[in-house]
């Protein structure tokens, strides 16, 4: 399975009562339809998805696959603490459709689950049972452990773990990757502000938040590189670089829902306790994405 391009992590879209909004769902994915991104993550880090409950993240689930054009590859984020758990949302998300798995690092038992084997056990025990393809997820900046290249190395020979979103902004250790793993194992990155440097080193694609917001950008970002223009990419890189980095970094999620407003996507509210950006937060996200609204 092939995963170049620019994948849009969706961000869940919630009323003001704090359900979810299919409408403003439709909405997005609607319009994001009418764009060249490669696919959607369902229920990630940009989609809230520690907030959700287990049934909402299958209706969300099937609400995308309902409206995603068919063109767009679906991916589910299914990762949670236990085995068991990972592996019956991952084969509830096959079952609607999806075509991959998003599976990100346990991490609530740190001093246990810190260990390259104690994370080694959980993707291959997930592997082997999904129906699916797995793709590992390392966030270190939300979970706080940090899969080494070396272990995802070993990792990318299971025959059901096909790729890695790499999230840590890390460029360095990117590099070391794709030189480590196995031919046809994809490095894929979730760090908008590295993205064009990323996909210079020779990583298969990316899944950044950013994109919610701005998705032609970080396209264009991947055209440059796909037809080695490198001029291109270096300036959209630099112009994207400021409000990249106010909505994920600085702002994180709160930030990045108050910039699709912005933008003509409905951000909304997020759940509690993530609280909307103050008013000099929105000033100066207002200020970084004045250029690049398209």
């Amino acid at each position: 399975m092939k995963l170049g391009g620019i994948f849009l992590p969706i961000a869940t879209p919630f009323d003001p009562n704090g359900g979810l909004y299919k409408a403003k769902l439709r909405h997005n994915v609607e319009k994001w339809n009418r764009t060249s991104l490669s696919g959607y993550v369902v229920c990630g880090s940009a989609g809230e998805s520690v907030m959700l409950r287990a049934e909402e993240k299958a209706a969300l689930w099937e609400w995308v696959a309902e409206c995603a054009a068919p063109d767009k590859l679906l991916v589910a984020g299914t990762g949670m603490e236990s085995v068991c758990e990972t592996v019956r949302l991952t084969n509830a998300a096959a079952e609607i459709g999806y075509k991959a798995a998003l599976v990100r690092t346990p991490h609530y038992y740190k001093n246990l689950l810190s260990h390259p084997e104690a994370q080694m056990l959980h993707f291959r025990a997930v592997a082997d049972q999904a129906k699916i393809p797995v793709v590992i997820y390392n966030f270190p900046q939300a979970t706080g452990v940090d899969l080494p290249a070396e272990t995802v190395a070993e990792l990318s020979h299971h025959p059901n773990v096909i790729a890695i979103k790499e999230s840590s902004g890390n460029l360095a250790k990117v590099v070391e990757m794709i030189r480590g793993v196995k031919p046809g194992f994809q490095v894929l990155v979730g760090s908008a502000p590295a993205l064009w440097p990323s996909l210079a080193a020779g990583a298969a694609g990316a899944v950044p938040a950013y994109a919610n917001a701005i998705p032609y950008s970080a396209i264009t970002i991947w055209e440059a590189h796909r037809t080695r223009d490198a001029e291109a990419g270096l300036d959209w890189q630099a112009r994207i670089g400021p409000a990249a980095h106010l909505v994920t970094a600085k702002y994180g999620v709160p930030g990045l829902k108050y910039a699709m407003d912005l933008n003509g996507y409905y951000g909304g509210p997020c759940r509690l306790p993530l609280a909307p950006p103050s008013p000099l937060a929105r000033k100066e996200i207002e200020e970084a994405f004045k250029d690049l609204r398209g």
